[in-house]
């Protein structure tokens, strides 16, 4: 049975999806309509997301999206994290994360209350963060990294083997499998011999075959580019009602966590999608 214990939180096999609520402090995001870097409006946002139904909060202080130039000093990302992360961990009773792939930022992040680790380089970017966590005993997500990803090939087992790769760094670093989550890299992989959008749809179908690595399974579809190139809507925040189907899709395909900019919304549609996954007699 594939489970972890994240922030005090069960996830995995044989209890409920957990729904992750996404919160961005950096202007640079993909998704200008989720950035918030005003205190009060922060707060707001979480609180909302807390009465909702997550089950934690994610912060992200720096763009990840492999098509922009957003690279930011690690100072300034760790300065941001620290106040987000401090500020909504004071305030709120519900887990934080940290969306952040180098150790400084993530070591900030961790001082002001984070409880876990969202690396969308999967320990492949900076070597000293597996150290770190493993140091700290906190949970992470390890995410498919595109770093090194062979120009060709089937698109799940690239993602497989890229998952297996950094699932070895954490080992190596004394990182228990009770605190790992795996993440496909929804968004990540680009030219990689697959039209990008086929290579999620793909990935998002073949789901399934990930659970032979042992651990449960955190997908992050909202809002994310394959939906606007698939639907045919430009605007990231006008893609809520893919995004919905998108994280159903995950659902049935047996993801145990679904990280989201629309928890109210995307909780409903998980619930009925496990529901229906549960009917079948699958995970």
């Amino acid at each position: 049975m594939n489970r972890a214990i994240v922030a005090g939180v069960s996830v995995g096999d044989g209890v409920d999806v957990a729904v992750v609520g996404a919160l961005n402090v950096s202007p640079e995001s993909f998704s200008s309509g989720s950035v918030v870097i005003e205190a009060d409006r922060l707060l707001q946002a979480g609180e909302a997301m807390a009465r909702a139904g997550a089950s934690w909060l994610d912060v992200g202080a720096m763009s990840t999206a492999p098509y922009l130039e957003a690279r930011i000093p690690e100072a300034l990302e760790a300065e941001r994290l620290r106040w987000a992360v401090g500020l909504l961990t004071t305030k709120l009773d519900l887990p934080v994360s940290a969306d952040v792939s180098r150790v400084g930022p993530a070591r900030a992040a961790l001082e002001a209350g984070a409880r876990m680790i969202n690396d969308v380089t999967g320990l492949v970017g900076d070597p000293a963060l597996a150290r770190l966590t493993a140091e700290a005993g906190t949970a992470i997500v390890l995410m498919a990294s595109p770093a090194g990803a062979p120009p060709g090939g089937d698109p799940l087992a690239i993602v497989r083997a890229a998952l297996e790769r950094s699932l070895a760094i954490a080992r190596a670093a004394g990182i228990p499998d009770e605190r790992i989550l795996l993440d496909p890299g929804i968004g990540f992989f680009r030219g990689a011999g697959v039209v990008w959008p086929d290579w999620d749809c793909r990935v998002l179908a073949g789901l399934p075959a990930l659970h032979a690595l042992g651990r449960p399974l955190y997908v992050g579809v909202s809002r994310k580019s394959f939906i606007g190139a698939v639907a045919g809507v430009d605007d990231p925040a006008a893609r809520l009602p893919g995004s919905l189907a998108a994280a159903t899709a995950a659902v049935l395909g047996g993801a145990h966590v679904v990280r989201t900019h629309d928890v109210a919304e995307t909780v409903q549609a998980v619930r009925v999608a496990q529901a229906v996954r549960g009917a079948g007699g699958s995970r």
